[in-house]
C-alpha cells in the first residue's frame, strides 16, 4: 500500500541520516588521533602531572653532553696542541682537574648561590640580587617529581653545571705554561666564587636579580661565560707578569685542528640547548652558529692569502 511504502521510505531516511552521522562521528574521532598524533610528533608527549616534554628533555639532555665534550676533549686538546710539547700533559691535566673541580663545587653549593630565588624580590637591591642562598645545597629538595620549565630541575642543574665547567677552563689559554697546577685550582676555585656564581645569579637567576632587574638578557653566556672568563684571564696574565718567551711554540696543530671541531661540534648544544627545548628557537640558534662559524673561518682564510699569499693553520 501507499502508506507501507511511505512509512519505508521514511525507515530509509532515518537509517541514512543515522548512518550520515556516524560516519561524521568516525571522521571526527580520526581527526582528533591526527591532531594528537601530531602535537606528540612535534612537541613530544608532555606528563600533565609533571610538566615535563620528552622531546625537550631528550634535547637538553643531548646539549649536555655537547657542551661538556667541549672542554673534555675540545678545549683540552685545543690548548694542548698550542703550547710546547713538555707542556702538552700539564695542560690536559689543568683542564681535566677543572672539570671535576667545578663538579664537585657546583653540586655542593654553586647550582644554589646561582638559581636558589630564596630572599629575591623583583626590583630590590638587597644581598639576593647578587647571589643566592644555601637552600639547594647539595641538591637539596630537588627530587625527581621537580621541574623547571618543561624538564627535570635534576637536568636543568646539570646542564648549567657545564657552562660552570668550560667558562674557568677557558681562561687555562691566558697563563698556560706559567702557572703551577695548585695555583691554577686555588685560582679557579676562587674565582668561581667571587665572579661565576654572583654573575650567573645575577643575569640568569630570574626577576629579582640585579642584570636580570634591568632587562639584561644573556641567551647563551656571552655576559656569564665569555665575558667573566675573558675578564678572568685578563687579570690572570697581568698578575703573571710578561713572558719570557713572546713566541709561542706550537707542538701539536693536528690536536688543535681536533680540538677545534670537537669544539665547533660542542657549540650546537652550547648555543641551541640555551632555548631550552627542542623547538625553532633552537633550530634558528644551531643555524646562526653553523653560518657564523663557517663565515669566520672562510675570512680568515681570504686574509691569510691575501697578507702571505697562502692558507695556513
Amino acid at each position: 500500500s501507499i502508506a507501507d511504502k511511505n512509512a519505508a521510505h521514511s525507515e530509509n531516511v532515518v537509517a541514512s541520516a543515522q548512518a550520515a552521522f556516524d560516519f561524521q562521528n568516525a571522521i571526527k574521532k580520526v581527526a582528533m588521533v591526527a591532531v594528537a598524533v601530531a602535537t606528540v610528533t612535534a612537541a613530544g608527549p608532555a606528563s600533565a602531572a609533571t610538566g615535563i616534554v620528552a622531546a625537550d628533555t631528550a634535547w637538553v639532555l643531548t646539549s649536555t653532553a655537547l657542551v661538556l665534550f667541549m672542554t673534555i676533549p675540545g678545549l683540552s686538546a685545543f690548548y694542548a696542541g698550542l703550547v710546547k710539547r713538555s707542556n702538552t700533559l700539564s695542560v690536559l691535566m689543568q683542564c681535566f682537574a677543572i672539570t671535576c673541580l667545578m663538579t664537585v663545587l657546583w653540586f655542593s653549593v654553586g647550582y644554589s648561590l646561582c638559581f636558589s630565588t630564596v630572599g629575591m624580590v623583583e626590583g630590590a637591591k638587597g644581598l639576593h640580587a647578587f647571589i643566592g642562598g644555601l637552600d639547594k645545597s647539595f641538591l637539596s629538595g630537588i627530587t625527581m617529581a621537580s621541574v623547571q620549565g618543561t624538564i627535570p630541575e635534576a637536568l636543568w642543574a646539570l646542564f648549567q653545571m657545564t657552562f660552570a665547567i668550560i667558562t674557568p677552563a677557558l681562561m687555562v689559554g691566558s697563563f698556560v705554561e706559567r702557572m703551577k697546577f695548585s695555583a691554577v685550582m686555588w685560582y679557579v676555585f676562587l674565582w668561581s666564587f667571587v665572579v661565576y656564581f654572583p654573575a650567573c645569579h645575577m643575569v640568569w637567576g630570574g626577576a629579582g636579580g640585579y642584570f636580570a632587574d634591568m632587562g639584561v638578557i644573556d641567551f647563551a653566556g656571552g655576559i656569564v661565560v665569555h665575558i667573566t672568563a675573558g675578564i678572568g684571564a685578563l687579570v690572570a696574565a697581568m698578575m703573571c707578569g710578561p713572558r719570557k718567551e713572546n713566541e709561542m711554540a706550537c707542538s701539536n696543530l693536528v690536536l688543535t685542528t681536533l680540538g677545534t671541531g670537537m669544539l665547533w661540534v660542542g657549540w650546537f648544544g652550547f648555543n641551541g640547548g640555551s632555548a631550552v627545548s627542542a623547538g625553532s628557537e633552537a633550530a634558528f640558534a644551531c643555524l646562526a652558529t653553523q653560518i657564523s662559524a663557517a663565515t669566520a673561518a672562510i675570512v680568515w682564510l681570504a686574509q691569510d692569502i691575501m697578507e702571505r699569499g697562502k692558507t695556513s693553520l
